[in-house]
């Protein structure tokens, strides 16, 4: 992808995070001394720059973050605008998963797969701490997902679940735990 394309994933990591839109790729970087997620998705973010020497250096730096705070991400992993890493990990994502906008991941959360086959989670979804969503599921947009819930079956659109395994316990209010959210008409790719 064109720098332009990353740094508008970028600054819609920070918007989500901090609240705040701009252009500035220098106020981007300083944000990341401060916040373990933002630092991480600059990285990562960076990283699949079609320009060779910022995507080389970004990998490094990408992987000795993913170490150092245990956030197992691969960087051909497929995740949206907005993705926000409440409290910086850990948590575990395997790489088929596919992740939409605007998107709450909380720590100690697993989205994996044996086979290769794993979730695909809509937009506007909050995922609470501890939560493990197992093999080729789907999450429609505006879920929220339970501290501690297992997920191992489709989840409809709009629905809260919790539990092991998890189950709808509420109807009301879809994507209600979700704020700042990026829409991609901010963008500034042409």
């Amino acid at each position: 992808m064109t720098y332009r394309q990353c740094k508008d994933y970028i600054r819609s990591d920070y918007y989500r995070i901090k609240g705040e839109q701009t252009d500035s790729i220098v106020r981007l970087f300083s944000a990341t001394f401060l916040d373990i997620s933002l630092r991480f998705l600059f990285w990562f973010r960076l990283a699949k720059c079609d320009n060779k020497l910022i995507q080389w250096a970004a990998r490094l730096i990408c992987m000795h973050l993913r170490m150092k705070h245990h956030i197992n991400i691969d960087r051909n992993t497929n995740i949206g605008y907005g993705l926000r890493l409440v409290h910086g990990g850990p948590c575990v994502i395997n790489v088929s998963a596919n992740i939409g906008d605007n998107v709450d991941i909380y720590q100690y959360t697993t989205v994996g797969s044996m086979y290769c086959q794993a979730a695909t989670i809509g937009n506007e979804v909050y995922i609470g701490p501890s939560v493990c969503i197992v093999e080729n599921v789907h999450i429609g947009d505006g879920v929220t997902i339970g501290a501690g819930a297992v997920v191992v079956k489709d989840v409809e659109a709009g629905v809260t679940i919790a539990g092991n395994p998890a189950k709808v316990i509420s109807h009301k209010e879809p994507g209600r735990l979700i704020w700042r959210k990026w829409n991609r008409e901010w963008n500034k790719e042409k």
